[in-house]
């Protein structure tokens, strides 16, 4: 796992395509979060990421990336990325009861503000915006 940057707005990370990429990217994401005074997402976030991350290891044999993009002041929007070297788009199923897999991206659509993808150099990217609330602030 690579940390390619954690300053300012935005924090980025690169994974090997192996099952440890999704436990390192879940408490990585948590912990940026926490650091931003966003805890209030970031379970959310995390479970979100884990699908994304899960769903990327289930077709690539390259790394995952995995970005956050920090609320500015006026938009109060958290946007995440996964990417991988795959170009195909995930592709949304019904899963059925007894399923094990299949509802990432259903999870996705019914808990974030906007998702989508978008083609990379070398892959694809999925991102999703989740609205993050303003903290009210504590009577003086």
């Amino acid at each position: 796992m690579g940390v390619m940057d954690t300053t300012g707005g935005h924090a980025e990370w690169t994974f090997p395509a192996d099952p440890g990429a999704v436990r390192a990217a879940r408490g990585l994401v948590r912990r940026q979060l926490r650091g931003w005074g966003l805890d209030h997402v970031g379970d959310l976030a995390a479970l979100l990421v884990s699908e994304l991350v899960t769903n990327a290891l289930r077709h690539a044999t390259g790394p995952i990336g995995v970005r956050l993009v920090r609320p500015g002041p006026s938009d109060g929007t958290l946007l995440v990325e996964v990417s991988d070297p795959v170009p195909d788009p995930p592709r949304e199923r019904a899963a059925r009861p007894e399923d094990e897999s299949g509802r990432g991206l259903q999870l996705l659509a019914s808990t974030t503000r906007r998702w989508g993808t978008r083609p990379g150099e070398t892959g694809k990217t999925v991102w999703f915006e989740l609205a993050v609330p303003k903290e009210p602030e504590m009577p003086r």
